[in-house]
């Protein structure tokens, strides 16, 4: 195949540059389908062109009135050429599409006025009207066409008398009415069409919508189910280990202090003696394995840290999820305390944020874990909304059961929960736990 040279390349893009723009054109104008270009770009010539043909063969008189048919023809020809199948670019312009339009009228009028049969070229201004044309501009121009085309059929009607302008004008109304109802219906349709595509496209928009707010849900839903059933783990993994704490660790606790009083009190015999020795050993190693079961029952957060550690772990990740900048400061000498203790202060912080995550709007968070005379506090303060007094209530069915289980938690260990705010002033969640000396040792 031999290859196009620089200037056989440059007419194929303009050709095909051409052909895109009147694609494009017939999309835009009037929004009428792509599949009608045949319509404006091809039949009218094709109609054109053998009218032109039966002019030239059964045209009889005169060679000057077959020149000037011919000369009509040739100028109509080189009209749709100019102005519209060369200039694709135009078809977009109304303003220049209207004077186009009207001219191409008035020369089939000129070739209908001269020869009857040139009636026949009137499709060709009905496809440009619909194609081109916008609203009401194609309601003009169809009934322009209209009036051509009647003036055409009455060719024959005979115009010297009262009945023949009657006859003459009942055609050219029937022409006009019947386009012109056509129009309006076909402009109808297209609106209804195009109102009934916005209608579907918002439906599908709000049906995407919907579908991202099922799937957030479902998301949501997922995490609830994951965090209540690692909720209901730990808290039955911390009833496990208070009810080994309170019963069979305390029991050996009795069972050892009773054997070394037994063995003090001096009243046993010697024989004995051996006995109770691995009767206390074994209740201390029981002991011990108890203790061990309880420390491996504490939540996850606090199996490999300390509370503060723990405290810091969850608001990182707290901070990550929500987007929320929280500060995490401990004060005091870091001391050890019971597990339920640390549980209790653990579940305060988390319900602490997850409450300020609903509700409170904040840009930053400050949390406080301090090592007091006599007590462990704990501090989680906002810089969100607020509320007055009294706090809001949390709507039927709605939950809101977080600050009454952290209160009675901490209540439980013989402490005290408070919670301040004020409305534009943030809100500040405090815990107060007792810790003695003592307890810690114990």
């Amino acid at each position: 195949m031999k290859p196009m040279t620089r200037q056989e390349a440059g007419l194929s893009a303009r050709r095909d540059g051409r052909q895109q723009a009147r694609r494009k054109a017939v999309a835009e104008v009037g929004g009428q389908d792509a599949r009608l270009l045949p319509l404006v770009t091809v039949a009218p010539y094709a109609i054109l062109a053998v009218l032109t043909v039966v002019t030239l063969v059964a045209k009889h008189g005169s060679p000057g009135a077959l020149l000037v048919d011919l000369a009509l023809c040739a100028a109509t020809a080189l009209w749709m050429l100019w102005m519209f199948t060369l200039h694709p670019q135009w078809w977009a312009r109304p303003a220049v599409m209207g004077v186009f339009f009207a001219g191409l009228v008035l020369l089939t009028g000129a070739l209908v006025v001269r020869e009857a049969w040139f009636g026949f070229l009137t499709p060709a201004c009905y496809f440009y009207a619909f194609g081109i044309l916008p609203w009401p501009g194609r309601l003009a121009g169809v009934a322009a066409a209209a009036l051509v085309a009647g003036d055409a059929q009455s060719a024959g009607i005979p115009r010297d008398d009262a009945t023949g302008w009657t006859a003459f004008a009942a055609v050219l109304a029937v022409n006009v009415v019947c386009m012109c109802g056509f129009a309006w219906w076909e402009w109808t349709t297209e609106t209804r069409g195009q109102e009934r595509d916005a209608a579907l496209a918002q439906v599908r928009e709000a049906n995407q919508r919907l579908q991202a707010t099922l799937d957030d849900n479902a998301g949501l839903h997922r995490q609830l189910l994951a965090r209540a059933r690692e909720a209901g783990v730990l808290d039955e993994r911390q009833r496990m280990a208070r009810e080994i704490h309170d019963t069979l660790a305390q029991g050996l606790i009795g069972i050892i202090t009773q054997l070394q009083a037994a063995e003090q009190s001096g009243d046993i015999p010697d024989r004995w003696r051996a006995h109770f020795a691995a009767a206390t050993r074994m209740a201390r190693e029981s002991l011990a394995e108890a203790r061990r079961s309880v420390d491996a029952l504490r939540p996850e957060q606090l199996e490999t840290a300390e509370l503060g550690d723990a405290l810091a772990g969850v608001a990182d990740r707290w901070s990550v999820l929500h987007g929320v900048a929280v500060r995490v400061t401990t004060t005091g000498a870091a001391r050890p305390m019971r597990p339920e203790t640390e549980l209790a202060l653990l579940r305060a912080a988390q319900e602490a944020l997850a409450n300020v995550a609903r509700h409170a709007r904040a840009s930053s968070v400050a949390l406080t874990l301090g090592y007091l005379d006599g007590e462990i506090a704990l501090d989680v303060h906002d810089d969100g909304c607020g509320f007055g007094t009294p706090a809001p209530q949390p709507a039927p069915g709605g939950g809101g059961f977080g600050l009454k289980a952290m209160r009675e938690r901490i209540e439980g260990l013989s402490g005290t929960l408070r919670v301040e705010s004020a409305p534009g002033a943030g809100t500040t969640v405090s815990a107060r736990v007792p810790h003695p000396a003592a307890e810690a040792a114990a």
